[in-house]
C-alpha cells in the first residue's frame, strides 16, 4: 500500500530548522524507502493571539522552501489562507492544504484547485466526515486533479479536541487519500492562555488508531526541541522519535 507521510515544523523559524528537520527525512525516507513530504507555514495566519510569532511571510517564506526542495530533493506541502496565494505558492509546493477553519471557503478551494496541484482540505473542528464531499466537489468542479482530506478532530466543549476515527472511513468513501493528523488532533485550542495547548504524548496512538480505521496517511508536525517551538509547542512531536513511529505505522 502506497502511504502519504507528511512531516516538517509547524511554522518556518530559521532557514538552520529547515535544514536540520529535512536532513533527517531525507536520512529517513533513504533508511525506510518513504517519501516523506515536507511541511512547513510560511504564515500562521490562524494563532490563538495578536502576539503569537507568525511567521516569516509569504515571499521569503516561500524561498525558503524552495531552498529546501532544491537541496533535499522533498515534496513541499503548505496552507494558504486566502486565494491569492494559490498561484506564487504553486510555484514553489506540489501541495497546497487548505485549513481546518477555512475548509468550506469556495474562492480559496477554486483558487488552490485551478493550480494543478494536489489540494489537501483538513477537515473542520465543526463539521463531520461525510460533510467533506462537499468542499472535495468544489475543488474537483475548478479542476483539482488529485485532493486528499485530513482529520484533526472535532470540538466539543471549550479547549479540547475529540477525535472519531469514524470520519477517517467515511473521508475514505469520498477521497481515497485520507490523512490521520496526529499532531493537531491532540492540540487544546486556546488551553494555554493565549496560546494553544496539547498533549504530545498520545500522538503515537493517533497514528496508530487511524491506522486500524483504514487512514492512508499521516502528518506529523516535528521540532528537534517541541517545547523550544514557536508554534504548537505543546503538541509537536520530538523529531529524534519520528523514524521509529514511520516505521511502526508502514510495517
Amino acid at each position: 500500500m502506497k502511504h502519504t507521510i507528511i512531516a516538517g515544523p509547524c511554522v518556518i523559524e530559521s532557514a538552520e530548522l529547515l535544514d536540520t528537520v529535512a536532513a533527517e527525512l531525507v536520512r529517513i525516507n533513504s533508511r525506510l524507502g518513504t517519501d516523506i513530504i515536507f511541511k512547513a507555514s510560511f504564515d500562521k495566519a490562524n494563532r490563538t493571539s495578536v502576539s503569537s510569532f507568525r511567521g516569516p511571510g509569504l515571499e521569503r517564506g516561500m524561498q525558503m522552501l524552495a531552498d529546501i526542495k532544491s537541496r533535499y530533493g522533498l515534496r513541499i506541502l503548505t496552507d494558504i489562507h486566502e486565494s491569492w496565494q494559490a498561484q506564487p505558492v504553486a510555484e514553489v509546493a506540489d501541495v497546497l492544504q487548505i485549513p481546518a477553519f477555512l475548509c468550506r471557503q469556495t474562492d480559496l478551494l477554486v483558487a488552490a484547485a485551478k493550480t494543478g496541484r494536489t489540494v489537501n482540505i483538513k477537515k473542520a473542528q465543526f463539521l463531520s466526515g461525510a460533510d467533506m464531499r462537499f468542499p472535495v466537489e468544489k475543488a474537483l468542479d475548478a479542476g483539482a486533479t488529485e485532493v486528499w482530506l485530513t482529520e484533526r478532530g472535532n470540538m466539543f466543549g471549550y479547549n479540547n479536541l475529540v477525535v472519531d476515527f469514524r470520519n477517517i472511513a467515511d473521508m475514505l468513501a469520498i477521497v481515497p487519500t485520507v490523512i490521520m493528523d496526529c499532531t493537531h488532533s491532540v492540540q487544546r485550542p486556546g488551553g494555554a492562555g493565549g496560546k494553544t495547548g496539547g498533549d504530545r504524548r498520545f500522538v503515537p496512538q493517533m497514528a496508530m488508531a487511524a491506522k486500524a480505521f483504514g487512514a492512508t496517511g499521516w502528518f506529523f508536525e516535528v521540532h528537534p526541541d517541541p517545547d523550544r517551538g514557536l508554534s504548537d509547542a505543546a503538541n509537536m512531536l520530538e523529531l529524534a522519535k519520528l523514524a521509529d513511529l514511520v516505521k511502526e505505522i508502514t510495517e
